[in-house]
């Protein structure tokens, strides 16, 4: 079963910013790269349900890492049904990614009160998501279109949610990754472009860590520069503004 509360992980991956995936093809790799991203100071890492071996992996690796890491919060993602969602809550999932909006996965996560993060690519769909309690949202796929306006266009409307742009839309760039926070982003997640398959191969843990040190604080970065816009806008200085006091007579 889950180690970590639905609430919980959603607290952690906003406040953190960054969800790192990782393959599920040999348990040497993903192990070295779960280990990178947290030592680096990601709190969380989702491992792909891809490949013959994903699940033997999954079991493999999720032990492991509670011994040598309590505090991590490991998902599971590219789950396209129920009984795979099922399958994985057993193994102790701490969460569940879609690449597509499935009520009945999204039924058997909440039965389990189970952090559920669904892959939605229209604003109808993340509608629909949201009425069955998505609090993030998985923005898939981002690298097909102009994701970044389409957050910025969505957050008018709809400035209550929380979107997470995914795959190969989001490099390993400093001012590309300020650009997606800066449209809207409540987290980004990084696959390859963070841990690089020659990387996880060599297990060099250490430059997946400095690699993920990085990112986190350029994310940070464009979180505090958006914050200082935000107080120093005309909107909000507007808003901070009195009427004069009346003097009583």
């Amino acid at each position: 079963m889950a180690s970590h509360s639905r609430l919980e992980v959603f607290h952690r991956l906003l406040q953190g910013g960054l969800l790192p995936t990782l393959p599920s093809e040999r348990v040497a790799e993903t192990l070295a790269g779960a280990r990178g991203v947290l030592q680096g100071g990601a709190v969380a890492v989702e491992l792909l349900a891809r490949g013959d071996h994903a699940y033997e992996t999954f079991r493999a690796v999720v032990p492991q890492l509670r011994r040598e890491r309590p505090d991590a919060i490991v998902g599971v993602g590219s789950i396209v049904d129920a009984p795979t969602a099922a399958l994985y809550l057993a193994a102790g999932a701490d969460f569940v990614v879609a690449p597509d909006l499935d009520e009945e996965v999204a039924r058997t996560c909440h039965r389990r009160k189970v952090a559920w993060i669904p892959g939605c690519g229209t604003v109808t769909e993340i509608g629909r998501a949201e009425e069955f309690g998505a609090e993030l949202v998985k923005l898939f796929p981002a690298a097909a279109f102009d994701g970044r306006e389409f957050l910025r266009s969505l957050r008018g409307p709809q400035p209550w949610s929380r979107i997470v742009p995914t795959g190969n839309a989001v490099p390993y760039d400093e001012a590309a990754i300020a650009s997606w926070i800066e449209a809207g982003a409540a987290a980004l997640s990084m696959g390859p472009a963070l841990t690089e398959a020659r990387l996880l191969a060599a297990d060099d843990v250490d430059a997946i860590a400095a690699r993920t040190a990085s990112v986190l604080s350029w994310i940070a970065a464009a979180r505090q520069r958006g914050a200082r816009r935000a107080v120093t806008s005309p909107k909000a200085a507007g808003a901070t503004r009195r009427a004069p006091a009346r003097r009583s007579r």
